[in-house]
């Protein structure tokens, strides 16, 4: 079984995750050059939004470093699902950052290997549930190989919507 599909089965209704996708959150085309510049460029807007704490940002380099996150996807395009316990959490939002070049992140797998990223998801889900569906959510999206080519193209929030729903 693939990677994505062993670290969480199902897949809900992709509108699900619209409705914690923080538009204002959402980053296109980063030229951010390692894992820690993305997720901090991530953090801090979900920090300025309202989303998360001050201590977010490390308690995310912190869980990456113990549990990495990079998703080695077949016919590429991987992903990073980089996230927090809750406790750092104000409200659930996602924020996301396609990439114009790969970023290395450590394989949720095979931690000593690194995995270059394309697309990167931040969550910073308050309620374990809806972690899980929300993960659910996008282990069904990064699945469809269609959707990944769609996602990692994407410059706008619209088409951002439309891969979605």
């Amino acid at each position: 079984m693939h990677a994505a599909a062993r670290f969480i089965q199902g897949g809900r209704d992709m509108n699900s995750l619209m409705a914690v996708l923080a538009p204002e959150a959402v980053v296109f085309q980063s030229a951010a050059k390692t894992s820690q510049e993305i997720v901090l460029i991530l953090a801090r807007k979900l920090e300025r939004l309202g989303y998360v704490r001050p201590s977010f940002v490390d308690a995310v380099a912190e869980r990456e470093r113990t549990f990495p996150t990079g998703l080695k996807m077949q016919g590429g395009g991987n992903v990073a699902l980089p996230h927090a316990d809750p406790c750092h959490v104000l409200k659930a939002g996602v924020a996301l950052a396609t990439l114009k070049e790969s970023v290395a992140f450590a394989n949720m797998e095979d931690p000593g290997e690194r995995v270059g990223v394309d697309v990167v998801f931040l969550l910073a889900i308050n309620d374990k549930d809806q972690q899980i569906e929300a993960l659910q959510t996008i282990i069904a999206t990064i699945q469809d190989a269609a959707a990944m080519r769609a996602l990692k193209c994407a410059r706008t929030l619209a088409e951002i919507k439309s891969v979605f729903g």
